[in-house]
């Protein structure tokens, strides 16, 4: 088939690989967001979609929205069979959809119809799930409801941020993505719609959603903290400042301190909670780099009774 894939972030990169490499089908353009400013001096930068398409020699195409004229009448000039998807980061309308053949098909980070939404990986890890996946699925006008093509499953590890799952996962559907486009090309794919039960939403994760909350159970903590690293990143308060939480780990041996207490050891951290207590393995203060925690510890010179989120 003849493809136009959109995608935008580094996740979406291995799936743009995958179908360049098929060499069953041709991928015509790529669609992705436009330039950003990054960095100090927030110059504009390609995303890691562009630069990669651009390395293949692939024709780039970023609208400043998918509703664009230009944009749409450039789309139906490549006429593209079908139009793979991951994480591309803009709403499509109808008219859009309307243009390939075989529609738009999604590459989204998890078991439909379980978080559906932006951030689909953060919410399984802060809500303790134990598996998880990807799964390719016709784009509809509703948020991630459409018909579902396949499925792979991926197990969350204790020790797993979003980070390090999402990684797995891009690779993982990778591969889904592009016997997805087999399939249909085949004719041998038929998209099931999704049940009704079991619906669960995925939004961003906010700057509040990161706030560690010392008074619920040590299990939260750490869900928090991995499910919000590398972004936006776990904090607390310490003496009126924002402290970012890198790593922590449960302690379930340590029930003694109180919830927001510190105890400081000579290579440990350790911080109470309503339940027992984490140990803290890796901060970044304000203003600062990250660093190991009982480092950081020492240079404030934690005063007995000190808490966090105080």
């Amino acid at each position: 088939m003849k493809l136009v894939f959109a995608g935008t972030p580094e996740v979406a990169v291995p799936a743009l690989d995958a179908l360049i490499a098929s060499g069953r089908h041709e991928v015509a353009a790529v669609v992705t967001r436009p330039d950003a400013p990054a960095g100090r001096g927030r110059r504009l930068v390609a995303s890691p979609v562009a630069e990669r398409a651009e390395e293949a020699g692939i024709e780039v195409l970023k609208p400043a929205k998918p509703r664009d004229e230009a944009f749409q009448a450039r789309l139906r000039e490549i006429a593209p069979d079908c139009c793979p998807v991951v994480a591309y980061g803009a709403l499509l309308p109808k008219s859009a959809l309307e243009i390939p053949a075989h529609g738009w098909v999604n590459l989204h980070f998890s078991l439909l119809p379980a978080w559906r939404g932006a951030a689909p990986v953060q919410h399984a890890i802060m809500a303790g799930d134990e598996i998880t996946g990807a799964s390719t699925f016709l784009i509809e006008e509703g948020l991630d409801s459409g018909p579902v093509y396949g499925t792979v499953t991926e197990e969350i590890r204790s020790t797993d941020t979003s980070g390090d799952l999402l990684t797995r996962l891009a690779f993982a559907g990778s591969g889904l993505l592009a016997a997805t486009m087999d399939g249909i090309e085949d004719g041998a794919l038929t998209a099931v719609p999704q049940p009704a039960d079991g619906v669960s939403l995925a939004p961003k994760i906010t700057v509040e959603d990161a706030h560690i909350d010392w008074s619920a159970p040590a299990l939260r903590a750490d869900r928090v903290v991995r499910g919000c690293t590398p972004a936006p990143g776990a904090w607390t308060v310490f003496r009126g400042e924002r402290l970012k939480l890198i790593q922590a780990t449960p302690v379930p041996d340590r029930t003694d301190l109180a919830p927001g207490e510190i105890a400081a050891g000579k290579k440990t951290l350790h911080v109470g909670t309503g339940s027992y207590a984490v140990e803290l393995l890796w901060v970044q203060a304000q203003g600062k780099k990250p660093m190991a925690a009982a480092d950081w510890a020492r240079g404030v010179r934690i005063a007995s009774g000190e808490r966090l989120g105080a």
